[in-house]
């Protein structure tokens, strides 16, 4: 067919005809053939998701347009189109489709169309599916990770893991590839390698995915504001991923709010606007920057959630002989600075979560000590990544339970908002869908307000020497 096509052209040419001639059916027809067949290369993958609507990322092969029909109903019997989306080569054929007006806690099924057809190859299995946020308080499962080296570690069975505990939501905390080049084309190429991992499809058609990244997906290990992708990278990440936001109009950057089922989470960007971390520690030396920062505060201010959650790549504890390490110790007084802003405006319900690190972690900063309350640290690292035992600068202030270093591993986070008092409760599981501790972390939102200490009721009894004990 292609062949004959081709001779159709030429003999045009030949006969001094031209495609303008033709009508204009038959010259978009011809025009859409010698793009090869319409189809989907990656994706389909939810979004932002909320209570009324979703955002669907997905990879054409070509200049076509891209549509999702969708419903309630398996047989999409109920189903109607969203707006057409052009893939375009400046995108890299990379769109993302919105569907508004739906209705909340609601299971949608949904078919994607390339070229105002099913997409190839996919038209016979089944309709994906997603589930919208619940409309207020309610129990919900977020899952998370950090680090996936598709180059030492192309298979990753820890997704078929988290299928299995099908979390309602699952945020990527950095390292989402290891680019480590100055070249955009490959780091472009490393995303869309690592969104095709098999292991992966079934769960990433289904979950919502958030993202936000590190240093080995903003460009170079452990790079800054100084890195010379960093213009590059944010604009690849924004291609390859569906966050509701990026940034502000004065300050970009990965980092947004979003809420879910009566949370309220913070999604933190600990790269762009970063000084080395070398640099001497003071008032001038951040991580967030300036202007991050001046968000951040007004945003937690007008949180009125019963949980507050700032996530982050690097590890918020504080070891003093880790300084000039890529974590917070090297920027203890910024660090400070935020806490004690949580404590003297009397903002309640705020806990941490981290990544990078190669290992799964509980920790507390015992913040009750100066007025505050104990912050607790959610860790989650190896996504697909070797998890070594954590060295003495790596020891934070308060363990809760021993380290997980045996391998791949998912962080699970479970709240239920619709108690008097909101109680959320954190595990690990590994590769074969085990939880890794015997008791998950529970924190209940009473907890977590100034004057309340209540880390050591939190401990693993047979853990040794919880608190790490600094020479005088």
């Amino acid at each position: 067919m292609k062949q004959l096509r081709r001779r159709f052209l030429q003999s045009l040419a030949l006969a001094g005809g031209s495609l303008p001639l033709l009508p204009v059916a038959v010259r978009e027809a011809l025009a859409r053939s010698e793009q090869g067949y319409p189809r989907l290369l990656h994706g389909p993958m939810p979004g932002a998701v909320g209570p009324d609507s979703v955002l669907l990322w997905m990879r054409a092969s070509g200049r076509f347009p891209v549509t999702v029909r969708y419903g309630t109903s398996e047989d999409l019997a109920d189903a109607r189109f969203s707006d057409a989306v052009p893939a375009v080569p400046e995108d890299d054929f990379t769109v993302r489709v919105a569907l508004r007006e739906l209705a909340p806690d609601t299971t949608y099924y949904y078919r994607p169309y390339v070229d105002g057809e099913p997409a190839k190859y996919l038209e016979t299995r089944p309709p994906f599916r997603f589930r919208t946020a619940p409309a207020g308080p309610a129990r919900f499962r977020l899952g998370f990770g950090s680090c996936a080296r598709w180059q030492e570690f192309p298979r990753q069975p820890i997704w078929r893991a988290l299928e299995r505990w099908q979390p309602d939501l699952f945020c990527w905390l950095g390292d989402n590839i290891y680019a480590d080049t100055v070249e955009p084309g490959i780091m472009s190429d490393l995303y869309k390698i690592q969104r095709a991992v098999p292991e992966y499809q079934a769960f990433g058609t289904r979950v919502p995915q958030l993202a936000i990244w590190d240093d080995h997906d903003y460009g170079l290990n452990n790079h800054d504001s100084e890195s010379p992708m960093r213009e590059d990278s944010l604009r690849l990440f924004q291609r390859y991923w569906a966050n509701p936001a990026y940034g502000t109009a004065d300050a970009p950057g990965v980092y947004f709010r979003y809420h879910y089922g009566g949370v309220d989470c913070f999604f933190l960007d600990n790269r762009y606007h970063r000084t080395p971390n070398d640099a001497p520690d003071g008032p001038g030396k951040t991580m967030l920057g300036a202007s991050q920062k001046a968000w951040l505060k007004g945003e937690l201010k007008r949180s009125a959630t019963a949980f507050k959650l700032l996530i982050i790549g690097g590890g918020w504890s504080h070891n003093p002989a880790a300084f000039g390490e890529d974590n917070w110790t090297s920027y203890r007084h910024e660090r400070d600075e935020l806490f004690d802003f949580i404590r003297d405006e009397g903002i309640e319900g705020v806990l941490l979560m981290s990544g990078d690190v190669h290992r799964a972690e509980a920790n507390c900063i015992p913040r009750s000590e100066q007025g505050g309350y104990d912050l607790f640290e959610f860790v989650s690292s190896g996504l697909a990544q070797d998890t070594p035992i954590p060295e003495p600068i790596e020891v934070p202030e308060v363990r809760l339970r021993e380290p997980y270093t045996g391998g791949y591993n998912a962080g699970i986070v479970d709240f239920d908002m619709t108690q008097a008092d909101p109680v959320v409760r954190f595990n690990v599981i590994n590769s074969s869908s085990q939880a890794m501790w015997d008791e998950a972390v529970t924190v209940r939102a009473s907890e977590l307000r100034n004057g309340v200490s209540s880390w050591r009721r939190k401990v693993d009894p047979e853990l040794p020497n919880p608190r790490r004990q600094d020479p005088a």
